[in-house]
């Protein structure tokens, strides 16, 4: 009943194996979730970036965001293929479907949706007991975050996605959802778009406490690119913050350990300037 009920909320028209045996991923977050549940042996490709754990490196790469190699995909005879909505190309996996491969897809949009993808691919390879110990954990461990950090005081921040052209996180987008989960003031989150481009006027007039800025692995970034912004709180009090842009930018159970060392180093900020 359970995998009926997956069945139908994902939409997947053509049926599943109970196991399959032979599953190709497209997204590097879903290579990630399959890993967890223990469904790693039952994958036979995987899409570029696939990084993490260390075994999908091992495994070949089929996709990227802008191209599935149809033929690689056939080669291989998978018995499924889970695709990314919203991050694989459509035409491609449409043609996929017509020449009868089975595909169904990962679509998270809210930090809940790890909980629910946990399940879904529980349910589609056969780990569901695994898949729902993992689903809990997660919903749990977010839950408490909530509780812990969002009836804190504000912290007034600038997430830069970029610096040249500036550009910052704004509305759903991923980090944005982490900010909001730490208690944490964007002056951009509400915008047009998710991601959009600023003037240094807008900067200026924001005068963000902290500046948050992601790099791999959290490396620690030369701040001396910001000091032409000298009249910002945060330039004049050197409060800059690194966090992993894996961690940040992943659709996956590790995106809780981002958010973790993100509250962390919001509520220091939020310490320093208490009474």
């Amino acid at each position: 009943m359970r995998l009926l009920l997956v069945l139908l909320t994902i939409g997947l028209a053509t049926p599943v194996l109970a196991k399959p045996e032979r599953i190709i991923a497209l997204a590097p977050h879903i290579t990630e979730l399959l890993f967890d549940i223990g469904a790693g042996e039952q994958l036979v490709a995987v899409s570029d970036f696939s990084d993490y754990p260390e075994a999908a490196k091992a495994l070949p790469s089929v996709a990227n965001y802008a191209h599935i190699q149809l033929e690689a995909v056939l080669a291989l005879k998978p018995d499924l293929v889970i695709a990314w909505r919203t991050g694989n190309p459509q035409a491609d996996l449409l043609r996929l479907q017509q020449l009868g491969v089975t595909v169904v897809y990962s679509d998270p949009l809210q930090l809940e949706d790890v909980a629910k993808e946990l399940r879904q691919l529980g349910a589609l390879t056969g780990h569901l007991q695994q898949a729902e110990a993992l689903a809990q954990r997660y919903e749990k461990e977010l839950a408490a975050l909530r509780s812990r950090y969002q009836q804190q005081a504000p912290v007034r921040v600038f997430f830069a996605m970029s610096q040249q052209p500036l550009s910052t996180i704004a509305n759903k987008a991923w980090p944005q959802q982490m900010l909001d989960l730490c208690g944490a003031d964007n002056p951009f989150a509400v915008n047009r778009n998710d991601y959009p481009q600023l003037g240094p006027e807008q900067l200026l007039l924001a005068n963000p406490e902290l500046i948050i800025q992601p790099t791999t692995g959290a490396r620690p970034i030369a701040t001396g690119q910001w000091q032409q912004f000298s009249s910002l709180e945060a330039v004049q009090k050197q409060q800059f913050l690194t966090v992993d842009a894996d961690l940040m930018y992943r659709f996956s159970r590790r995106s809780l350990v981002g958010a973790k060392a993100l509250c962390k180093g919001i509520d220091q900020i939020r310490t320093k300037r208490a009474p």
